[in-house]
């Protein structure tokens, strides 16, 4: 009776290691956006898996591993890994999902249990940008990284617990209604957002285009205020810039995408051409995405060097760096509480190296990397792997940037004026 407990319990074991397998089995290889609203936002990765396929793949009761096989030696490691506690724990939640399936009253399938155990799993984390993603989700989060999508334009995260906008992104319903950076949505469509995942709330934000959603929102000083909203298709045209006075050049970024980098240098050099002596980079209210575009962009104006070190769980170090031999042009960025992510990346490099100025507010303090690890059955899971820091080894998770020359902005422009953009022109001049 014990060999058979024994055989049982190996192969619940095996069973295990085929999950536990294809969401360990990865490492970060590239680099994609986190969804935006839907995004959560910062770097996500692609994943791909170096365990080797054995010719002869694991057969339990009979039947291949639909998530993937895997050699005899990889499943032989990861039992070795395990002590007597993981073993337990992992044997309990197959004992759920066995109980589950034979005495609930009710029509069950092991996808939805183990999707069920999964997102519980993730969301225990506490932490507001992991998340598990079903098909749907998975879909739809990576619509963003191709530079459209469905939603309503604003970009969320979790400010002290409570889900708070980013920044809106320029030209769509959620900028044109009046919605801020740092407001607090309390609740959608009539609904509390009190303790509601991240991913819930995207997912409600989220619909056909054409049709409506109420944002009730928490603004500082001010009463709740509901604004409903007509969801559309987001167009991301992410590089803008113009020739301001005095031989200065202007260029807003509002997000980092797969083109951003590629379009700002085309946009530098169209300006260049056309005499620009110094240059303004405006990165407010841009929630950012793509970690290796962020340093594309940097590589633009931070001289040769570190631009950003990734730090992961064990204390190893991926360090990001700048080509970039000598600077071409003075340089200002521009920043608020909406600037978040790889805008922080590029402006904590400024920063750090000299190579420009920064004017405006406290950036958002979003320092933490998420890589995507896909599952199998066009699921996966979106997990806080690593702190990024700036050249200068800060960690500005939590905490943000301090520019170098504080300028408060009015929520609304005093005369049409842009005091943050005057005191830019002001230092650039003044070179």
């Amino acid at each position: 009776m014990r060999l058979i407990k024994n055989i049982k319990l190996k192969l619940i074991i095996v069973s295990i290691l085929a999950v536990s397998m294809a969401f360990g089995g990865s490492s970060l290889t590239a680099h994609q956006p986190v969804a935006a609203v839907g995004h959560e936002w910062l770097t996500a990765a692609a994943a791909r898996s170096d365990v080797p396929v054995s010719a002869a793949p694991v057969i339990i009761s009979g039947k291949q591993d639909i998530v993937k096989s895997y050699s005899i030696n990889e499943i032989n490691r990861y039992l070795s890994q395990m002590d007597s506690t993981d073993i337990a724990a992992t044997v309990k939640l197959f004992r759920a999902i066995e109980l589950v399936k034979s005495r609930y009253v009710g029509e069950t399938a092991t996808d939805t249990l183990m999707s069920g155990a999964v997102k519980g799993m993730v969301n225990s984390l506490g932490d507001p940008y992991s998340l598990y993603m079903d098909p749907k989700m998975y879909k739809e989060f990576t619509i963003g990284t191709k530079g459209s999508f469905g939603g309503v334009g604003i970009i969320l995260g979790v400010k002290d617990q409570l889900l708070t906008v980013v920044a809106p992104i320029e030209g769509t319903p959620g900028e044109q209604a009046g919605i801020l950076s740092g407001d607090r949505i309390v609740k959608v469509d009539g609904r509390d957002t009190k303790d509601m995942a991240l991913d819930e709330a995207v997912n409600l934000i989220r619909g056909p285009e054409g049709s409506e959603v109420t944002l009730t929102i928490s603004r500082a000083g001010q009463d709740l205020r509901d604004f409903t909203l007509v969801r559309s298709n987001i167009q991301l045209k992410t590089v803008d810039g113009k020739m301001m006075e005095s031989d200065i050049g202007y260029i807003r970024l509002s997000m980092f995408n797969e083109n951003t980098g590629d379009d700002l240098f085309k946009k530098l050099q169209e300006l260049e051409g056309q005499g620009m002596k110094a240059v303004i980079l405006d990165l407010r209210n841009n929630p950012g995405g793509l970690l290796e575009e962020s340093v594309k962009v940097a590589n633009n104006f931070v001289p040769k060097g570190p631009v950003v070190s990734v730090v992961a769980k064990d204390g190893s170090r991926q360090t990001f760096s700048s080509n970039l031999e000598t600077p071409k042009f003075p340089l200002v960025v521009l920043v608020n509480g909406g600037s978040a992510s790889a805008s922080e990346i590029v402006a904590g490099a400024v920063q750090d190296t000299g190579a420009g100025k920064l004017i405006g507010t406290k950036t958002f303090g979003k320092g933490s990397v998420q890589t995507l690890l896909p599952l199998g059955g066009d699921s996966a899971i979106k997990l806080t792997i690593a702190k990024y820091f700036t050249p200068r080894d800060r960690s500005i998770n939590g905490v943000g940037i301090e520019p170098d020359i504080i300028v408060e902005m009015p929520d609304f422009k005093e005369n049409g004026k842009d005091l943050q953009l005057e005191k830019a022109i002001e230092v650039l001049k003044g070179n």
